[in-house]
């Protein structure tokens, strides 16, 4: 009997255990879907929020690029308009520097004509009816050329630039009229005697003399070349062809002495090489 009724309690025991065990889990389970309807409605709600920012972004966007595309329109009006404005001013300046450039050829031009006017009026006229100058250019005319050599060099005409004796007197080297060609050097040095040319003036007086043979004159005006004219740009070519006109009076040391200043105080100049080969071909020092 007793056994009986402790089946039974523990029965009506199990049966409680198990009532209360599925209302617990009913309990759970709902507050599981309250939980997930909840996370449903919270997402449904950050679309909706989403959604709102995406289209806000948009329209901002369009905004943006339409004020970018405006802005872009007037920096590039502004760019053309800058631009136009700088050829402009690069044409006038263009304009302005070829109008100095030319007025400095101008003033060059009368500065030349008036330094001549200033050193080349003659001290006294001349009483000879006939003209020893040229008064186109300065120069000796035939008659006066055909003086002696060692005469003095008539004065020259008034107002003849230093430029226009100096092509004159080379021309006339060229052409292998020496004597005209000695007297137009020797008028410009006596005119312009620190011009720039004037190394080169009588360095070709010497050229003059040695084309026409006069190889003792043509030493003596290359060795002033290096005298006179110590820091021309003709010194080595002074030198070397002293050195040849030397060699033609047959006077070897001399030669040799003036193709060894080529050599040892202008060696990066041309003359270096072709004095270098004079001495080559003369050999040792006697």
């Amino acid at each position: 009997m007793r056994r009986l009724l402790t089946s039974i309690t523990l029965g009506l025991v199990c049966g409680l255990l198990n009532v209360v065990s599925v209302q617990g889990a009913d309990r759970e389970h709902q507050q599981m879907m309250a939980d997930i309807r909840m996370l449903q409605e919270q997402n449904s709600r950050l679309h909706l929020m989403l959604g709102a920012l995406d289209e806000t972004l948009q329209a901002l966007m369009g905004r943006l690029d339409t004020r970018f595309d405006s802005q872009s329109d007037e920096s590039r009006r502004a760019l053309a308009d800058q631009k136009l404005l700088m050829d402009s001013v690069s044409g006038g300046v263009r304009v302005v520097r070829e109008k100095v450039d030319e007025t400095n050829v101008r003033v060059s031009s009368l500065t030349q004509e008036v330094e001549a006017l200033r050193l080349a009026i003659p001290k006294t006229p001349t009483p000879l009816t006939r003209l020893l100058v040229d008064p186109e250019t300065g120069l000796p005319t035939g008659a006066a050329a055909l003086s002696s050599p060692g005469a003095e060099a008539p004065p020259v005409a008034p107002g003849v630039s230093p430029q226009r004796m100096y092509n004159t007197a080379w021309s006339d080297y060229t052409t292998g009229q020496w004597e005209l060609s000695i007297q137009g050097f020797e008028a410009y040095l006596s005119a312009f005697p620190g011009s720039e040319q004037a190394d080169d003036a009588q360095f070709y007086i010497g050229e003059n003399l040695y084309a026409d043979g006069q190889f003792r004159a043509a030493a003596d005006a290359y060795e002033q070349v290096v005298l006179a004219y110590a820091d021309g740009d003709v010194v080595a070519e002074a030198l070397y062809k002293r050195g040849l006109a030397l060699s033609r009076l047959d006077e070897p040391e001399l030669a040799r002495q003036a193709f060894e200043l080529v050599v040892k105080n202008h060696p990066d100049n041309n003359m270096a090489n072709l004095a270098q080969q004079q001495l080559d071909r003369a050999g040792p020092p006697q």
